[in-house]
């Protein structure tokens, strides 16, 4: 590998930022930790690529977090009342103040994750919920052209993609038939119940996936 593809595939060392990669590979299925994982890697690729500049557009260890924590609603802990989404910011802010963050930057990350599956509202929030719901789009295969394949190949080598389009899909809907509060009219879950019931019981979204650069 080059020296950059080196420097990307290094994960933060902060204390907080292993903490956060502990809680994720001990509480979520192994597909929704990678997606996970990976989305902070392309969401750093896609930083430098819009130019981003880090610890002055944005801060590396929150876009990190952000995006790693992204799907932790997913998880049994996360399973509460609200959007997947939103749960899921719920318990990342509780973790991320229990480690002493303080509560703009909790405030940020929380944002980032509760907007990561609204188009046209993140983008303009802030740069790091652009740039966490950027990141978690590539991973789903979505603009990634600056990407060359072999840094591509070095992400997924690390952290193989295991069917995982179908298997977060198989979460957010468990979670909303155990919960129907959890998919409200119009949310992108509700949207999944729909087609995961109307033949052929395969979401567009894996769909897509599946079609596109990563496969599923």
């Amino acid at each position: 590998m080059t020296e950059t593809v080196i420097d990307l595939m290094t994960l933060p060392d902060t204390p907080v930022a292993r903490r956060a990669l502990a809680l994720v590979k001990d509480t979520e299925s192994p597909a929704t930790a990678h997606h996970s994982i990976r989305s902070a890697l392309f969401a750093r690729l896609c930083a430098d690529h819009r130019g981003a500049r880090p610890g002055h557009d944005y801060d590396p260890d929150l876009l990190f977090l952000a995006c790693v924590l992204h799907d932790i609603g997913l998880t049994e802990a996360g399973d509460r009342d609200q959007r997947f989404e939103v749960d899921g910011a719920d318990l990342a802010a509780e973790f991320l103040t229990a480690q002493g963050l303080s509560a703009d930057a909790v405030d940020a990350v929380w944002e980032a994750i509760a907007l990561h599956t609204s188009p046209g509202i993140a983008e303009r929030r802030s740069t790091l919920s652009a740039l966490v719901r950027t990141g978690i789009g590539m991973d789903f295969g979505i603009a990634t052209h600056f990407v060359d394949d072999t840094t591509g190949a070095a992400i997924h080598a690390a952290y193989p993609r295991l069917n995982m389009a179908t298997t977060l899909i198989d979460e957010i809907t468990a979670q909303a038939l155990h919960r129907p509060e959890k998919a409200p009219l119009h949310s992108l879950t509700a949207d999944f119940l729909r087609e995961r019931a109307t033949p052929p019981h395969t979401t567009s979204l894996e769909t897509a996936t599946s079609n596109g650069r990563w496969g599923n």
